[in-house]
């Protein structure tokens, strides 16, 4: 488990560090800098993996492409500094990379002083590390294969192999993570819990998902609870956008194990506020089974929920929230971060100005 990051002169980020735990929440206002501690954690993973030993590769095959080291380097640092990225783990080890700033190109080479270039035991870099952007797939009923990602536990950036990975491991798979077991469903198998939790969001969805091996696609649909049984299978398009788009997140929660890490951008997109507060419990029992999550979200709701489920004894200890605002100075600009902690009621001990104040702003000018 990732126990810390430090980052500097990555676009807006000067100088940032935070100490992690278990869920971590990053909130913000949009151009703060929350998506630039994504990216940068993603670079490593994708430079790493792909190579090792070249430099930070800045148009990847498997997450990014930025540009060039104009792009990313922090614009008001001088042309001498370096790009700097640490991470320390819960077994006390650390890791730093040092690279060189190349205005125009997109591999940024290690500086001379650069000393670890092997590939470190964080989970980071392991297999069933999970990312998920924003920019999940349409309500389609079909969507691609790929064993290469399955197998290695990956459902794709956009959660575009979900469909296939339920597939293959929907009623083979258990959930093993105790605290996610959810107390509806019919299993502990994974389709099965996949559905108790997508019915907690959507009440009464059962999921269909087939492996058509000799077209290499997979097929989704889905069917919603009667009085006297299920409906026909329904076409993802016709169901409504959120439940699609919410798959991919609760799938990768319920496959993930202790140690996996999890990177996902505004799981709440398109849910209705009681779902964005479901998904906020859920990662919160993931967190408790040892699962670490970094979550970029804009939703109260989310946030509520997981204040809700530290006072219902969630640990206080294993969540965090990490507020990011841009400062203007006189010369520069730059993101700065505070670190919001819980305590057993769910309560945060501060509330910066643009956190979880919008609904009093909004009432204030009704009155």
């Amino acid at each position: 488990m990732l126990n810390s990051i430090l980052i500097k002169n990555f676009k807006s980020l000067k100088d940032v560090r935070l100490s992690l735990t278990s869920l971590n929440i990053l909130a913000g206002l949009n151009g703060s800098g929350k998506s630039s501690l994504i990216q940068a954690l993603l670079l490593l993973r994708q430079s790493i993996k792909k190579d090792g030993s070249q430099g930070l590769i800045l148009q990847g095959e498997d997450f990014l492409h930025l540009g060039t080291g104009k792009d990313i380097f922090y614009q008001y640092a001088g042309r001498d500094e370096l790009i700097e990225f640490a991470l320390a783990d819960d077994k006390a080890n650390n890791f730093l990379w040092k690279f060189q700033y190349e205005i125009s190109s997109d591999l940024l080479p290690f500086s001379p002083e650069h000393k670890n270039s092997l590939l470190p035991a964080l989970h980071l870099f392991r297999n069933n590390f999970q990312y998920l952007n924003t920019e999940h797939l349409s309500s389609n009923d079909i969507f691609p294969r790929s064993e290469s990602h399955i197998k290695t536990g990956s459902i794709g950036p956009k959660g575009e192999y979900a469909a296939h990975y339920l597939a293959e491991y929907g009623i083979s798979q258990q959930i093993a993570c105790q605290q996610l077991q959810h107390p509806s469903a019919r299993s502990l198998f994974l389709i099965h819990q996949v559905d108790a939790w997508l019915g907690e969001i959507s009440p009464g969805v059962k999921l269909i998902a087939e492996d058509i091996k000799t077209m290499g696609q997979a097929r989704l649909a889905f069917k919603f609870e009667t009085k006297d049984g299920y409906t026909n299978e329904i076409k993802p398009v016709n169901t409504g956008f959120g439940i699609s788009y919410v798959l991919p997140v609760v799938l990768a929660i319920l496959k993930a194990r202790k140690g996996d890490l999890l990177i996902i951008e505004n799981p709440e997109s398109h849910l209705h506020p009681k779902g964005q507060s479901v998904l906020g419990r859920m990662m919160a029992c993931a967190a408790m089974d040892g699962i670490q999550i970094l979550a970029e979200t804009h939703s109260d709701h989310f946030i509520n929920g997981v204040r809700v489920a530290v006072k219902n004894g969630m640990p206080p200890s294993i969540s965090r929230v990490f507020y990011f605002d841009r400062i203007l100075g006189k010369t520069e600009q730059y993101s700065e971060v505070e670190t919001i902690n819980f305590d057993k009621n769910g309560e945060l001990s501060s509330y910066p100005r643009g956190f979880l104040d919008e609904w009093n702003e909004q009432l204030m000018q009704l009155i």
